[in-house]
């Protein structure tokens, strides 16, 4: 019987890997380092590295159902359903239960329009979890035309405690995949205490539905309400549609049931966000994905999770399928490129945002994320002009104004060019007064110019208030002291910001430096070699040496500058 079970095993394992193409099946002796390169890939959340290693160990042990049902999970968490599907079978015909092998035996049905094979596997106790199951038979009856007993399936959803919500939403889709919008509408117009929570997806799809019944001075108040403040171009989108009185695209609708499936399968991870690590939740999104190809949230949702899982490889290239039509695309392309950016592929970054610019070029947030990066470039002029295109852009009422002005104050700072950067700076204050980001960096600005010391000194303490714990705000107060002349009151916070950032140059400089004016020599050329330690820029790390050869005082004479004093700092106010 074992030998039996065995040989079935590896003919499905055999099949299943000849279809994924990602290795060459050869019997061999167990592969101790590819389990291991496996689990290790598994823990970091590598799913498509983890994939080819367990895929390579079970051709050896076809047989072992741990790795089995580890091959199948990174299958389906690469989003390669199929495979995973078949793998999935092997294991439950070998009499072990997986809900992963589920989740995806449930997707290949889905994706099949397979009904009855869902109703096979749900009463067979393969399942994935109430909530789910629930709604993925409500949407199999809806797909085998028997249009009752869905209702009533949904219905049961909706009286299940805690699911009320999923299962009003996903029944005004169903009437709407009906064709009875007048009962949709009278669904997502119930107040909340009765019908659902309103959430992105449901406002979009009872706008659609309101315009599509004409009802356009309803579906403007109902824009109006939700998406005042809201620019991305989906919602402008449809807000453009309202306007001139036409039917939104029907890119974000439910048009069929396997559809209705996948914004289960979505759902069901949005909602366990708080319970579940990523990797969890992109199998779900994963499932979603191959069931609805064409809908960009199924794109988005898994890219996302690719990111915070640092796979930035795999987030770039599933935010890549994201359709040039869709409405979505802007926000995609603006994932891609964080992608990238996260992955030290900065000039890419910039060329998919500058495509991204040329394309859509009424589009300010792109141009504010082009400045980020070329300003992690320290291409200062680049990012000035992209972050000049971003104000340009925005209202003036608009939250990001501020963030804009104090990132171009930064880029006019760099270039020297003082005035506009206090300019923008105010301006952000302005807009923000008690941001800690802002008051740090226009308070140590002025410091580190002679200008204003007593304004820049207040600027520090309240942002050292708002952000105790910010070694580069407490840093900026002791290096104020410093300026003042108060070396003695610099020497606590200075070593508290050291504690906060030990492995900054700038923060164990200045740290010398204070020590060097209170007579601590020893102690303050330590600091200036641990500086040296952490490789500053080429300009500082001459200064650093030639204070270790010669001393604080002498440095200061031999470039011509006064020594900090009470005296010189009181000149400065």
């Amino acid at each position: 019987m074992k030998l039996r079970l065995r040989s079935r095993l590896r003919s499905t394992v055999f099949l299943a890997l000849s279809v994924s193409c990602l290795s060459t099946p050869t019997w061999a002796e167990p592969d101790a380092g590819a389990y291991l390169a496996a689990r290790q890939a598994g823990i970091d959340g590598d799913y498509t590295s983890a994939s080819v290693f367990f895929q390579d160990a079970l051709i050896a042990d076809p047989g072992n159902l741990q790795l089995l049902e580890q091959a199948m999970t990174a299958a389906l968490g690469t989003g390669q359903v199929e495979n995973a599907a078949e793998l999935g079978k092997a294991l439950i015909d070998a009499g072990a239960e997986s809900q992963a092998a589920n989740i995806a035996i449930m997707a290949q049905s889905v994706k099949a329009e397979d009904w009855d094979a869902l109703f096979s596997q749900i009463e067979a106790g393969h399942e994935v979890g109430p909530l789910l199951d629930g709604l993925v038979q409500s949407w199999a009856y809806v797909g085998k035309g028997q249009m009752d007993r869905a209702l009533g399936s949904f219905d049961e959803v909706i009286v299940t405690p805690g699911m009320r919500s999923f299962g009003q939403h996903h029944k005004a889709m169903a009437l709407t995949v009906m064709g009875d919008l007048s009962a949709a509408d009278e669904i997502y117009s119930l107040p909340p205490d009765q019908g659902l929570t309103p959430t992105r997806g449901s406002v979009l799809a009872h706008l659609q539905i309101l315009c599509r019944l004409g009802d356009f001075d309803r579906a403007s108040d109902l824009m109006s309400r939700v998406f005042s403040s809201d620019t991305a171009p989906e919602v402008a989108t449809f807000r453009e549609a309202i306007q001139s009185q036409q039917v939104p695209p029907l890119e974000s609708m439910v048009s069929n049931p396997s559809e209705g499936v996948a914004v289960a399968f979505l759902g069901l991870a949005d909602v366990l966000q708080d319970e579940a690590n990523a990797s969890y939740l992109l199998l779900y999104t994963q499932a979603a994905r191959f069931i609805a190809p064409h809908d960009p949230d199924t794109h988005l949702a898994s890219a996302r999770l690719l990111n915070a899982m640092e796979q930035y490889d795999a987030a770039s290239n599933t935010f890549a399928q994201v359709s040039t039509e869709s409405a979505a695309y802007q926000s995609a392309e603006m994932g891609r490129a964080d992608a990238l950016r996260r992955a030290g592929r900065l000039d890419q970054a910039v060329e998919v945002l500058s495509q991204l610019a040329r394309s859509q070029p009424d589009q300010p947030m792109t141009y504010a994320s082009l400045g980020d990066i070329y300003r992690q470039q320290r291409d200062f002029e680049n990012a000035n002009s992209a972050y000049e295109e971003a104000l340009n852009g925005f209202s003036e009422d608009a939250p990001v104004r501020w963030w804009l002005l104090y990132s171009r104050g930064i880029t006019f700072e760099r270039l020297d060019k003082w005035d506009e950067a206090e300019r923008d700076f105010r301006a952000a204050l302005a807009l923000n007064p008690e941001n800690p980001s802002i008051l740090n960096y226009l308070g140590y600005s002025l410091v580190d110019r002679g200008f204003k010391y007593d304004e820049a000194l207040g600027m520090i303490e309240t942002a050292a208030s708002l952000r105790p714990n910010s070694g580069a705000i407490i840093d900026s107060l002791a290096w104020v002291y410093y300026k003042l002349g108060r070396f003695e009151d610099a020497v606590s916070p200075m070593e508290k910001a050291v504690e906060l950032e030990p492995n900054d140059p700038v923060v164990s400089d200045h740290l010398g430096d204070i020590y060097w004016m209170v007579g601590r020599e020893i102690e303050a050329r330590f600091q200036w070699r641990r500086a040296l330690s952490f490789n500053p820029e080429e300009d500082e790390a001459e200064r650093i040496r030639r204070k270790l050869e010669i001393g604080l005082t002498a440095v200061y004479a031999e470039e011509g500058q006064d020594m900090p004093s009470l005296e010189v700092a009181n000149d400065a106010n």
